[in-house]
This record gives structure tokens, sequence and C-alpha cells, in this order.
């Protein structure tokens, strides 16, 4: 009799739920980032909420989308969508700034309120974990592209389902995003 190699196995389901653990806690609600300020945000706060991710750079011919992205933010968060942030500088060096210099220059310039992060890699090995996941289909589920240029937009549903990708040219209040929220 094999009970050997199947009791572990038994203990384990038997135990897994005593520990409050659940499939999708490997998933998008798992992730945790330091904001922009360096305050460690846990991305389970969003359970239920949409959430479209921005790659951001300060110094982009598509820098002005702050102003949609902020103007998608108010007109939409009421409804339960959150805008993030995620400021680099992979594309051209457009990103140069400190965590400090980023977050007045969007404040002062585009008025944003809606959570930004700290600087980091948002592509190829060194890319931060939120990207990571966002751009591995073995953790996502279907997706593998990763940001083309600054201010690609990715948009997970309220279950935390990653839907859909927008690339930069595509402006954050035009009808191919606002029609998925």
């Amino acid at each position: 009799m094999k009970t050997t190699t199947v009791f572990p196995a038994l203990l384990l389901l038997a135990i897994l739920p005593l520990t409050g653990l659940k499939a999708q806690d490997s998933g998008f609600y798992s992730l945790k980032m330091k904001n922009i300020k360096g305050e460690e945000v846990d991305f389970s706060q969003f359970r239920g909420k949409k959430v479209l991710l921005v790659n951001t750079a300060s110094e982009c011919g598509f820098t002005p989308q702050y102003e949609g992205l902020e103007e998608l933010y108010k007109t939409y968060g009421k409804d339960g969508l959150v805008v993030l942030g995620f400021p680099a500088n992979n594309f051209g060096g457009q990103e140069p700034g400190s965590n400090l210099e980023i977050a007045s220059f969007c404040k002062e310039n585009y008025g944003v309120t809606f959570p930004m992060f700290e600087k980091s890699s948002v592509k190829g090995g060194e890319k931060n974990e939120v990207f990571d996941w966002l751009t591995s289909k073995s953790a996502n589920g279907w997706n593998e592209q990763e940001p083309t240029w600054n201010f690609c937009k990715y948009l997970v549903d309220e279950k935390g389902k990653l839907v859909a990708f927008f690339p930069s040219k595509v402006e954050p209040m035009s009808e191919e995003i606002t029609s998925k929220l």
C-alpha cells in the first residue's frame, strides 16, 4: 500500500484550508511593491476593483497622458477603477529623476492623485515583480507582451485577472479603454 506517498499530499490538502491560503493568492493579489514614498503596498487591497497599470516617464512624447490618466481615475474611480503608475527609465532614458523628483513633477504638472510606485524596471531581466506578473503567461494566463515604450497599459479585472493590454498610443480616455470599464 502506498499510503506513505499519498498521506503527505492528503495531509497538505487538509492543512491548507486552515492557513487561509486560496488558489488566487498566488496571483495578482499576492503582489506587493513600494510606492513612490517608499511604503509597501499590498495588492490584495485592490480586490473587487478594476486596475489599470501604466509604465510612465516624465520626459516622453506620451507624458501628457498623465492628464488623461488622472481624468480616467477621477471619472471611473467612483465605479471601482484604480490607476497605478510605474515610473521606469527603460525607454530612451526618459525617466532620469529620483522618486521625489518624479512625484513632484507629476503633482505639479498634471495634478496626479492616483497611486505612483517607486522607479523601477518594467522589462527584461531586471523588471519589477508586478511587471513580471503582467508579462508572464504562466502567471497571468495569456500575456507575454512587455511594454514596447512608455505609457503601455494593462487592465486587470475585479477578480485579479489580466484582461487587456493597450500600447502607448492608446489614450487613457479612449473608447478602447473606457468600454472595458
